[in-house]
């Protein structure tokens, strides 16, 4: 069972008394984030490890992002702001603004962070610590998710769902299938050396869901990759409300399946009406037994995602029916080709 797997195989950062002294620049695009940069950058400046640049990009935002990045840069000397000039053709904004910091940055290690990230005091220290150890080229993470109302706890939790019943995390890691791979846009640390020899966000550059293809493209090169979840040291508030959760996660969860809509499509008929054919098939006992392997997988999903086991169990029902309207909203951007975020299209 694949959520037993990583559940039993978790890998945590261990406690370390080494220290590492690699500049490590901290890279944030940013687009209309006035209501998070400034905590992201509080984070930063709160981190035990100091040796960081941070440069943020502002994507033509029309709020107030740009001055409250700029009344930071007047305090920390540290802190940098660039201002876009413009998206060219051929190029998705957020690929964009990630190739445009790494040109800029100077780091040993670089780490992308999207700006509605909230991160504890020692994550830099622990993930740069671990990429070392573990000759990493790529290092991203799942964070904890932040959930604030019934719509999105019908909805955020699939994510961890989909991901953690189908892919052992381990192996991202501990194998070399290109197909094994997984990453999230909104914690990736790239040994900056490789970064500059792959150009990954150039080459993904029209790519929508460019964290996972970026983790393929690395493991199809030989450079090793790990992928974490159940952090509670970087946590995400990633969508406000059913309608923005539903919206957003159409936008790669097909890509969690491979690309192939097929795919999505037989997995949410198996997941969601297995129960009827074990019903009609086999005793009263194996059905009962269906259901109790369904709920531990629950539990463990759960765990690894440190969500509340409870409230997923007794949502698990509607989580699996907005898990088919997120299939079906991708299979409508598909044909319409209009798939929009934050005011810009990024259909492809």
């Amino acid at each position: 069972m694949v959520a037993f797997a990583n559940l039993l195989f978790l890998q945590r950062f261990q406690k370390s008394n080494e220290n590492s002294n690699q500049l490590v620049s901290v890279l944030i695009p940013a687009r209309n984030e006035e209501n998070n940069i400034g905590n992201l950058l509080s984070d930063l400046q709160k981190q035990d490890y100091t040796n960081i640049e941070i440069i943020v990009f502002n994507d033509q935002s029309t709020d107030k992002t740009a001055g409250i990045v700029n009344s930071y840069t007047e305090s920390d000397k540290r802190i940098k702001l660039i201002n876009s000039k413009g998206l060219p053709d051929g190029w998705l904004g957020k690929n964009h603004a990630c190739f445009t910091l790494a040109k800029q940055a100077t780091g040993k290690y670089f780490l992308f962070l999207d700006a509605d990230v909230k991160i504890g005091n020692n994550i830099i220290q622990q993930t740069t610590l671990f990429a070392q150890k573990n000759k990493l080229g790529l290092l991203s993470i799942f964070p904890m998710q932040i959930m604030k109302t019934l719509g999105e706890d019908i909805t955020v939790p699939n994510m961890n769902v989909i991901l953690l019943s189908l892919l052992p995390l381990i192996l991202v890691r501990k194998t070399n299938f290109t197909s094994i791979a997984a990453a999230n846009g909104q914690f990736m640390l790239f040994q900056s050396e490789i970064y500059r020899k792959f150009q990954p966000h150039e080459k993904m550059r029209t790519s929508k869901v460019e964290d996972i293809k970026i983790a393929r493209y690395f493991k199809k090169s030989k450079i090793k990759v790990a992928c974490l979840t159940g952090n509670s040291s970087i946590t995400c508030h990633m969508y406000n409300g059913f309608s923005e959760a539903i919206y957003g996660f159409s936008k790669n969860v097909i890509q969690f399946f491979g690309g192939s809509f097929v795919i999505a499509i037989l997995f949410w008929l198996v997941t969601s009406l297995g129960f009827i054919a074990v019903l009609f098939s086999f005793s009263t006992l194996l059905f009962l037994l269906y259901l109790s392997v369904v709920g531990l997988t629950r539990i463990f999903i759960s765990i690894v995602s440190k969500q509340s086991v409870f409230r997923n169990l007794l949502l698990a029902i509607p989580q699996q029916i907005t898990m088919g309207i997120f299939i079906l909203q991708a299979i409508v951007n598909s044909f319409k080709k209009q798939y929009t975020w934050k005011e810009r299209n990024i259909s492809s």
